[in-house]
């Protein structure tokens, strides 16, 4: 049985982006895969890597499940907007604090390579944009999957790690919606 960790980056709890993760829930439910979910807004923790990596900051309880929860995965579902380019500050805080040196990756001693610690995981990056993907992708060079896709999951070993836009999702009615949660949960029934 597959086991999937969708990661939901989105502050708000009345957004779309929890209905995509609701939806992926479902369809990954119904597959028969196990589905755990990290709701990064409702975390208590300090998202700020207070003394970067010269001393390390004690893990929160609420960090020290999310990265159990990470390491028991198999395929890791990330789900957020984009904001200003990027991730939400939340969701690079939560990154910033677990995604550390001995725990998601090593570096070498005397060496510029490091090990990759997350390395046998999969991972799929939805992420809702309010203007189409191929103009994120052409016209801004994408950089939050830059960052959270080769940046980060691929820097730890996380690979393949697929990317769906979904978007434009200012002003997108009902109908359209719907479309997209179906798309979402068929993604979750094929455990992409």
């Amino acid at each position: 049985m597959k086991k999937i960790l969708i990661i939901n980056g989105h502050p708000n709890a009345a957004s779309f982006n929890f209905g995509i993760a609701d939806s992926y829930s479902k369809g990954a439910i119904a597959s028969g895969a196990q589905v755990e979910t990290i709701t990064i807004a409702e975390l208590q923790f300090n998202p700020n890597l207070q003394f970067g990596y010269q001393k390390r900051t004690e893990l929160e309880p609420d960090l020290l499940d999310s990265w159990e929860k990470i390491k028991k995965a198999d395929h890791l579902v990330w789900i957020h907007p984009v904001w200003w380019g990027g991730l939400p500050a939340i969701t690079k805080g939560f990154i910033d604090r677990l995604f550390l040196p001995g725990m998601a990756f090593q570096y070498k001693e005397n060496s510029v390579w490091w090990d990759k610690l997350l390395k046998g995981k999969t991972a799929h990056i939805i992420t809702t944009l309010d203007q189409p993907g191929w103009y994120y992708r052409l016209f801004y060079g994408r950089p939050s999957v830059n960052q959270l896709k080769k940046s980060t999951l691929e820097f730890c070993g996380v690979k393949p790690v697929k990317v769906s836009y979904i978007g434009i999702i200012k002003g997108s009615g009902d109908f359209q919606r719907e479309k997209w949660l179906q798309k979402v949960y068929d993604f979750g029934l094929r455990n992409k």
